[in-house]
């Protein structure tokens, strides 16, 4: 049976607050980005998150961002690169202070973006993955989209998963449509779970131009503080799993 990973991006509280229904999307998705206080998240949101992903047999990953909680880590930063990886390091190290058996980690927001493009940057990531795979004694996967990163992990002998996103437009080049321009977010819970079959099955996502995109991801990615994130989440495992696909983590 063909299997591929339906992760969301979890634990976003700002101020105390949570952004997500994480207890519905826990019950639905076999990943689980967590926020680990650079962009949002707390020590309580990660222990409830860690506590969700025990009870319902979700992989924890790491959700690290630029330090920038004002504005939810959504902005480029300029980041010495030392700096970045000290930052990335100290989020991760939060994380698993508060319980998680960490499986893999994925940048969130502009960093997510950033390390795509900007070698300086990816290494910086790389290498404080790589710094606490070392402590594990095992290789912790990066999750994202394929460009600089890929090759900063592979530098850094740690796996690169490719990720599709199910509730975000795309441009012809593979990149995401900005969140500030139209057709940057998708909240049709019938149309992204036919996307999501058929990434599952073709390994192709259609662009805002209609162009057909190669996408061949292992996992596929619901923002959990999507306003139907809900929605989304359930009609996408359910068409996965009528199509014959296994919904479960890769890690």
């Amino acid at each position: 049976m063909a299997a591929i990973d339906l992760n969301a991006d979890l634990g976003e509280t700002v101020e105390g607050l949570p952004t997500a229904d994480d207890e519905a999307m826990f019950a639905v998705i076999s990943s689980a980005s967590v926020a680990c206080g650079g962009h949002a998240g707390d020590a309580a949101a990660m222990r409830d998150a860690v506590a969700r992903a025990r009870r319902f047999g979700v992989a924890v990953g790491a959700h690290p961002s630029y330090p920038d909680r004002g504005n939810f880590g959504r902005v480029p930063m300029a980041m010495d690169a030392e700096d970045l990886a000290a930052a990335v390091s100290a989020q991760l190290a939060s994380l698993r202070r508060e319980g998680a058996d960490l499986r893999y980690v994925k940048p969130h927001g502009a960093l997510y973006h950033a390390v795509r493009a900007d070698r300086r940057q990816a290494d910086a990531v790389a290498r404080a993955v790589a710094e606490l795979s070392e402590t594990l004694g095992r290789p912790l996967p990066i999750l994202g989209l394929r460009g600089e990163i890929a090759g900063a992990a592979a530098a850094a002998g740690l796996p690169f998963v490719h990720e599709a996103f199910l509730d975000r437009g795309y441009l012809p080049d593979g990149s995401l449509v900005p969140r500030t321009q139209r057709g940057a977010l998708l909240d049709d819970p019938d149309q992204v779970a036919a996307r999501a079959v058929r990434l599952a099955r073709e390994h192709v996502v259609e662009a805002v131009d209609g162009t057909v995109v190669d996408a061949d991801a292992a996992s596929l990615c619901v923002h959990g503080d999507s306003p139907a994130a809900v929605e989304m989440a359930r009609a996408v495992r359910a068409a996965l799993e009528a199509a014959g696909v296994e919904v479960r983590a890769p890690w």
